[in-house]
């Protein structure tokens, strides 16, 4: 059993879990990601690692409420256990294996929107740790919704907070303040990282090839099983087929073809609607309404 040493809820149905997994930690890095399962009977949950601590042997992740399983998982408080806390999983960040010399030299931006502060965050902190400042552009659909701010701002070069409706911070999409860095305050980036909702990352991926700067896409949301084993997470990079969890979850952005795999995501509603009118109803949900089928 994985203990979980703290919980907290950071905005509207997205949480914060500090689990005890030392072996996990002392092997993980940026961009992997775990496989938590809460009990015999639960589904497997791939969430990307937000913060480890090799000495304390924690690992922290960030989850929001989507299915009836994060529901569920929302439920656990401090002093409870995961029955299966699996990882680290995926391919690290491609910098961790660059020559740091050489990344030194390079001026990188990521974009973060939403839930995607949390996998953002690890890398921003190896690279402050490593005396690399990055750029962030965080940004959420209202002040009530930014999460990770404090935490980004500690460790970036300089962060640039935005909301959708002008709420906090800079108003507008990532995308407009991004341009802006670039073409109204003279900003040049060698890379771009962008991890957040898949139509976001493609209208960011959209804007970096018109600016001509390289990007990296986390292709996490789309993950299932995690393990290479249900196609769930299977997509067009370029001429080759992919998968997020084993070849990735990091990809080249400007080769990913987000329209397919948006496509292939809504597969799974219908399933994931009948879970969680289950768990709200309970014995009482049978079916009849002609839509979701029941528990057929």
């Amino acid at each position: 059993m994985y203990k979980i040493l703290k919980a907290e809820k950071l905005a509207d149905k997205i949480f914060l879990m500090d689990v005890h997994a030392p072996r996990v930690a002392s092997h993980c890095q940026p961009g992997q990601f775990v496989i938590v399962k809460m009990d015999d009977k639960g589904e497997r949950i791939p969430l990307t690692i937000c913060d480890y601590d090799r000495e304390a042997g924690t690992i922290t992740i960030v989850f929001q409420e989507v299915g009836a399983s994060t529901i569920k998982m929302a439920d656990l408080k401090e002093g409870d256990s995961f029955r299966d806390f699996v990882g680290p999983l995926g391919c690290p960040s491609e910098f961790v294996h660059e020559d740091l010399e050489e990344l030194k030299k390079k001026k990188i931006v990521f974009v973060a929107g939403g839930v995607g502060a949390a996998p953002v965050y690890p890398q921003v902190k190896w690279l402050h740790a490593h005396g690399i400042e990055a750029d962030v552009i965080l940004g959420a659909k209202t002040k009530d919704m930014v999460i990770l701010e404090k935490e980004l701002e500690a460790v970036a070069g300089n962060l640039y907070v935005t909301t959708d409706d002008g709420s906090y911070g800079r108003s507008g999409m990532v995308t407009a303040t991004l341009e802006d860095l670039v073409n109204k305050e003279g900003k040049t980036y060698d890379s771009c990282v962008a991890i957040g909702p898949m139509i976001m990352m493609k209208f960011v991926c959209l804007l970096t090839k018109k600016l001509e700067i390289p990007t990296i896409v986390s292709m996490n949301p789309i993950m299932v099983d995690g393990t290479g084993m249900c196609g769930a997470c299977r997509l067009q990079v370029g001429d080759e087929i992919k998968f997020a969890c084993v070849d990735g979850p990091e990809f080249d952005g400007h080769l990913v073809d987000f329209d397919q795999a948006m496509k292939r995501s809504q597969m799974y509603k219908t399933e994931e609607g009948r879970a969680i009118l289950k768990l709200q109803e309970g014995d009482t949900h049978h079916g009849g309404c002609g839509n979701c089928g029941g528990d057929n």
